[in-house]
């Protein structure tokens, strides 16, 4: 097949109330009957409950006694109190504080009876207890404003989960390293990325070109069966190539087919046959010139192939997501269509595998979805994808029309569980 005069075409593409205790401060006189006949002693009792603080009684002890049985038809008896005794300066402090932290006024009727509040509080305080030794009564006090800052400060955080526990017997899988392994990628990813507007130095050839041939090398990679990582590995040098050197166009075919056999060699087991690259391009070029260029791209890379590319990436963070085959299927489309863009360069490669893992899961679960892990091994926020996300939703939105429809057709196959007829996420594209 010749690509080369659909090249010269120069085709182009559309672009989440505290209970109150009640204590009495009994009269000095002892034990009295209030009926009928002792109404001056009622009224002593209001006095004392307008002057509580200076009723005499012990100033450390609350002593309140109950109903007497013997006596209910007469009214409410105060059984005897004992004789007062002189409080100093410090059991006068004590009573302040006692007051301050329980009120304890009676409780009083109309004629200055004294009415207790229920039999169970009756038999709690049946025995003296020193004020000293209660604890102050905070159950809805000032407790309870504390209590909400701290529930409205606590944050659920997700966990974040460990993806190599599942690997840990697998020596092909190096737990032990692994993670510096990506540090290392991460660190050279920089120099693997071609300048993003490297095609303004080519003097015959253009971006609508570069997405022609990219778009034709993934249909051969699909017909001969190749590995992913060799797909990633030939854009790459592509872009590395054309960033160092001009090109003719009708060289451009030339440069795809040999950064095809270079990542062949590097990725594959089987590497295709030089015969093989002479027929596809429908003998546009010979042996002699394969050879040729390749002795050309290998010096202009001063034989620097081995790179990281977005493939290690997106395998790690498919990992990271816990996906499955129907992720992993969508997430390859996405990553696919882009390496078809010119614009989508600006992205370095780590970058541009997170966000197709994000729109891949955004498209088959119809919501937003980044959790913790996700953010954990990627180092990128939900945020810092959303660029390169619209852009992928795009992508999506027009992959069956147009010219450059090789991604689509890839991915409509059975093989591949017709995932390019997925709805896109549109949803993605709103603010």
């Amino acid at each position: 097949m010749v690509i080369s005069e659909e090249i010269n075409r120069n085709v182009v593409i559309k672009p989440i109330t505290a209970t109150a205790t009640v204590s009495l401060h009994q009269d000095e006189r002892g034990s009295r009957r209030f009926g009928q006949e002792n109404r001056q002693n009622r009224r002593a009792l209001r006095v004392i409950n307008q002057n509580l603080v200076g009723a005499r009684g012990y100033p450390c002890v609350v002593n309140k006694r109950g109903l007497s049985e013997k006596n209910e038809g007469c009214g409410i008896k105060l059984d005897s109190l004992r004789p007062p005794v002189t409080r100093s300066r410090a059991e006068e402090m004590c009573l302040e504080e006692t007051k301050r932290l329980k009120p304890s006024a009676p409780t009083m009727n109309e004629f200055g009876d004294c009415i207790f509040l229920d039999e169970e509080e009756k038999a709690a305080v049946d025995h003296p207890i020193p004020m000293s030794l209660e604890e102050p009564d905070t159950s809805l006090g000032e407790s309870d404003p504390i209590e909400e800052v701290e529930m409205e400060d606590m944050r659920v955080e997700e966990p974040i989960l460990d993806i190599d526990s599942s690997d840990a017997k697998n020596s092909l899988a190096v737990v032990e390293y692994v993670e510096d392994l990506y540090a290392f990628y991460r660190k050279m990813e920089s120099f693997s990325c071609a300048p993003a507007d490297y095609i303004t130095q080519q003097f015959d050839i253009n971006e609508k070109m570069r997405a022609i041939l990219i778009d034709w090398l993934i249909e051969v990679h699909d017909k001969f069966d190749l590995m992913n990582e060799m797909l990633f590995l030939t854009v790459n040098l592509i872009d590395r190539f054309l960033s160092k050197q001009a090109v003719a166009r009708k060289k451009l075919q030339l440069v795809g087919l040999v950064a095809m056999l270079l990542a062949c060699k590097y990725e594959e087991v089987s590497v295709p046959f030089i015969s093989d690259l002479v027929l596809i391009s429908d003998k546009a070029y010979t042996k002699k010139d394969i050879l040729e260029m390749e002795k050309t791209m290998l010096n202009t890379l001063q034989f620097n192939v081995s790179f990281p590319t977005p493939y290690p990436f997106l395998a790690r963070f498919l990992k990271a997501a816990q996906s499955d085959k129907k992720l992993e299927i969508t997430a390859s489309f996405l990553i696919e269509l882009a390496l078809v863009e010119y614009e989508m360069l600006q992205f370095p490669p780590s970058l541009l595998a997170a966000a197709a893992v994000y729109t891949a899961q955004c498209t088959l679960h119809g919501f937003r979805q980044w959790n913790s892990t996700c953010e954990f091994h990627s180092r990128y926020s939900e945020d810092q994808l959303m660029e390169c996300s619209r852009k992928m939703v795009t992508f999506h939105e027009r992959a069956a029309s147009g010219k450059l429809t090789g991604v689509h057709r890839k991915y409509c196959s059975s093989k591949f569980g017709y995932i390019a007829k997925c709805e896109p996420a549109h949803f993605l594209q709103k603010p």
